[in-house]
Parts: structure tokens; sequence; C-alpha cells
């Protein structure tokens, strides 16, 4: 048989039905949680920015699972819990499997999104972890005193200049922030037991913040084993297509468009985030 009898041969006859595999989805979630993108800024996740990834990764008609890829190192709370819902949701809706696959790092807001997943992968040397609450400032009254600049500031309402980087620290301002940060933490913690249940290992050293490889977070058990997703999938889907959905990003952000002096400042912000971390 000559190789276009052979090219002829594999063309679908009319009428003839043609096999279609099924479908493995894989969502990038790679960036900083933040509830607005900045066009300077490495990568910006919110619901806002992943809804139409998501959208497009559980619409599959031959879906049999959907995988996130993960490369955060955290960020807002609630975008985080409004992407792990929207995920568990969608999930719950199609009723198909989520894996998640850590990479560089799945850390703080990071394994949040992990958490959504049925089951955790990570590489073994994937930063893991970081369940805690933090909140970075600076101070800067000693600078206006320095240079003779009076702070003028106008309120309705006691409370309403709580922790103004341009004023004195006060106790009960710090008390008020540790309270929120006791209330975060506790919901993250009650999230991650939820969702990884007694295979999580029996120790409270899980929620210090601390952060933990791959390897050693498959201990924990704050992962269910060490692979990257194209292994892993391939293994458990053998005969699927593994497609890829990527966040949308705006407008603004793709041309490279902002207001200079704030899209700065959120670059060395997300900068120190990913800097926790070594990359």
């Amino acid at each position: 048989m000559s190789r276009t009898d052979t090219l002829v041969s594999r063309i679908p006859k009319l009428g003839e039905r043609v096999e279609r595999k099924d479908v493995v989805a894989v969502v990038k979630l790679h960036g900083v949680i933040n509830p607005q993108a900045s066009p300077l800024a490495r990568g910006v996740l919110n619901l806002s920015s992943v809804e139409s990834a998501l959208t497009r990764a559980f619409d599959h008609d031959r879906l049999k699972a959907v995988a996130l890829r993960i490369n955060s190192p955290g960020g807002a709370p609630t975008q985080s819990g409004l992407i792990a819902e929207r995920i568990r949701q969608l999930a719950d809706e199609k009723n198909v499997p989520v894996f998640a696959f850590a990479e560089d790092v799945a850390a703080s807001g990071g394994y949040w999104l992990a958490c959504a997943a049925d089951e955790i992968y990570a590489h073994r040397t994937s930063m893991v972890g970081s369940i805690g609450v933090i909140t970075g400032s600076f101070g800067f009254t000693g600078l206006l005193d320095r240079f003779g600049i009076e702070r003028r500031l106008y309120t309705a309402g006691e409370n309403k200049s709580r922790l103004d980087p341009f004023s004195p620290e006060k106790e009960e301002d710090v008390a008020w922030l540790r309270s929120l940060h006791t209330q975060l933490h506790d919901m993250f913690v009650d999230w991650v037991k939820q969702r990884r249940g007694a295979r999580l290992a029996g120790t409270d050293d899980l929620f210090t913040g601390d952060v933990w490889l791959g390897s050693r977070a498959a201990e924990l058990g704050l992962v269910d084993g060490l692979g990257n997703y194209r292994d892993v999938l391939t293994r458990r889907y053998p005969d699927a297509e593994i497609t890829v959905a990527e966040p949308r990003k705006p407008l603004l952000a793709r041309l490279g468009v902002g207001a200079p002096a704030s899209a700065l400042l959120d670059a060395v912000q997300h900068r120190e985030q990913w800097s926790r971390f070594g990359l």
C-alpha cells in the first residue's frame, strides 16, 4: 500500500463514527493572589482573572478530571477563598475529580487553592505550606520628624485611622490586628482540616506558618504524593487528551499600561512575596 493509500484510509468515511478521546483539563494558577491586576507584576490571581479559565476547563463534554498547576506564594485571603470555592462548586456540578500540582511554591493562599483539590501532588523540591497569616507595614513617624513634616489627618470615627503608617503605633491597634489574624488563621486551619481530613499528620507544627519541601509535605499529609502533572495524569488517564487553560490577562496588563507609581509599588510588593521563598 502506498503512502497516499494509507493517508486516505485514515480519513473517516461519510457516516462513520469517529472515536473522540476523553479530556483532562489543566488550569495554570501562577502568580500572587491579589484583588487587583498590575501591569508590572509577575502574574496576578483573583476570581475575575481565573473565572474564564476555570469555566473552559470544566465545560468539556468528555471531561474526566481537572488539574490545577499551582505556583503561588499566596496573597489576599478573600480571593484565595473565592477561587477555591469556585473550583469546588464547578467540581461538584460536573462530578469530576480535581488534582492539584504544586510547582515551585504552593504556600499560604497558594496552598489554600491546592486544598480545593481532591488530591495534591508536589515535586520533591516544591515549597508547600505556610499555613498562617501575615501583614507587613512601615512606620514613618521618625522620618517626618527628621524633615519637620507635620502629619494632618482628619477622620469621623475613632478607629478610622488604625495603623496609619505616619502616626505613632498604638497597642490597642496592634491587638485589633492580631485578633483579625487569629480569626483568619482559624479559618485557614479549618479549611485545611476539612479538605485533608485524616491524611494530615497529628502535629500542631502544621499550622505554625512553616514551609516544607515536597518530600516532607508528603510525610505530613499536606500532599498525597510526589510527581509532576504529566506523569501523574498520564498514569491515571492513559487514553485521555490533556488540554491546558490559562487565565486571561486584563487588557492593560497585556499592553503593559498602568499608573507608573502604583504599578511599580505593586511590583515591589509582589517581588517581596516571591522572595520569601527564594524566587
